[in-house]
């Protein structure tokens, strides 16, 4: 039954790229030790950052296209048994920059080969008026996977040091290699059923580069993705750093604090994917540009909560957590799946994503840089600007909503939805 195989590939999809982030932002957690026994600048960490950002991007634009090709089964499976090798060896660095850089370079690329395919594989099995329904679910999958990343690394750093942030984490992605290789199937014909929708003409690496860089929408999305992941990695690879200085939070408390950003995310990721079909019938331009709106309000009153009401703060970052992953999956799952329809899903993805982490990228080195000369307060304006570019330029799609091609009538038991 299509229904059944939905729900296994959902979960294995979600299961697996929760996997990724456990080797991607337990980095967060461990800069505080590593500042202080290197004695390194935040300027110097953001570039160890932005390492990773910009191979990402890259990763991203080329995986893209290879996940059209040859489909996740196998780019999937090599990221993960790749980032668990360079966790495992970071975590014996010592104080060399330029080695750092290059390691984290190489988790980079590794970590690029989990999104896109992702998608694909995800647009093979959920038709137009699904998708916005199962990219929620699958992006709270960063969400949780963040969550449980920052949650293990605050552990062991706290009790064993900064570098089993790197080591504790690779058994699981082993795991999580071998389930996906055994669990996962590329599309619902190759289990004997009809496919979701009308497939076209196959396409070639020269044709879909060239029907995606003229999209006017993919481009939208593409430098809105930019501009709000100057916020989502501004928090992200931060806010631990935040907790520690500015209210002087052990490490461990730090991290727990931090998780909050991701955990209010994942919830947020699943309101805007079932919002946009719901009520907005699977248009995903206006409950972003709505979330981006009270995002930008969100991150222009969190710093200016005293220590005494933490409580409070904490509330204003679940908030801007909400509001940033609602949109945030909806721009790198939903959106590209509609953009770019079963034949280039991953295209659409990976470039759009691709663009995301240059934004992404910026904020690693150029946070690191204002907190360095300026402060805090000029940060969180630099993350500022990023929401408003965001809000803009999806406000200029508002109207878009993707045309379903529908595959041919088959008879399927029970409630097709997810």
């Amino acid at each position: 039954m299509l229904k059944d195989w939905q729900k296994k590939i959902l979960f294995t999809t979600w299961i697996t790229y929760a996997g990724f982030y456990l080797t991607r932002v337990n980095i967060s957690v461990a800069i505080p030790g590593m500042i202080q026994e290197f004695g390194i600048t935040k300027t110097e960490m953001g570039i160890v950052l932005s390492a990773l950002f910009f191979a990402y991007a890259a990763g991203q634009f080329i995986n893209g296209q290879l996940g059209d090709k040859f489909g996740a089964k196998k780019l999937v499976a090599i990221g993960l048994l790749g980032t668990a090798i360079i966790n495992v060896i970071f975590g014996f660095t010592g104080n060399f920059l330029a080695g750092m850089i290059l390691l984290w370079t190489l988790n980079g690329l590794f970590q690029a080969m989990g999104w896109a395919p992702t998608v694909k594989l995800v647009a093979n099995w959920f038709p137009v008026d699904e998708r916005g329904r199962a990219a929620g679910i699958l992006g709270s999958s960063y969400q949780i996977g963040n969550v449980l990343s920052v949650a293990l690394a605050g552990v062991v750093v706290g009790v064993l040091g900064w570098r089993w942030a790197f080591w504790a984490p690779v058994a699981i992605t082993i795991f999580l290699f071998i389930y996906w290789l055994l669990r996962i199937k590329e599309k619902a014909e190759d289990v004997g059923l009809e496919p979701v929708e009308v497939a076209t003409k196959a396409t070639g690496f020269r044709s879909t580069i060239r029907s995606v860089l003229t999209n006017r929408y993919i481009w939208l999305v593409a430098l809105g993705l930019f501009g709000l992941n100057i916020v989502r990695y501004g928090f992200l690879d931060w806010a631990p750093t935040y907790f520690f200085e500015v209210q002087n939070a052990h490490i461990t408390t730090a991290a727990y604090k931090s998780i909050i950003f991701p955990l209010a995310g994942s919830l947020g990721a699943l309101s805007a994917g079932w919002l946009s079909d719901r009520f907005f019938q699977s248009r995903r331009a206006p409950i972003s540009v709505i979330l981006l709106v009270i995002l930008i309000a969100g991150i222009l009153i969190f710093p200016q909560w005293p220590d005494h009401l933490w409580w409070a703060g904490l509330i204003n970052l679940a908030v801007i957590g909400f509001a940033t992953y609602g949109p945030h999956v909806l721009m790198v799952a939903a959106l590209p799946m509609d953009l770019g329809t079963k034949e280039m899903a991953a295209s659409a993805t990976g470039f759009i994503d691709g663009w995301g982490y240059i934004g992404a990228a910026l904020t690693g080195v150029g946070t690191g840089y204002l907190l360095d000369n300026y402060g805090w307060n000029y940060a969180f304006y630099f993350w500022v600007i990023g929401a408003i570019i965001a809000a803009l330029l999806i406000a200029s799609m508002w109207n878009y909503k993707a045309s379903p091609r529908l595959a041919p009538a088959v008879s399927i038991e029970g409630d097709p939805d997810i």
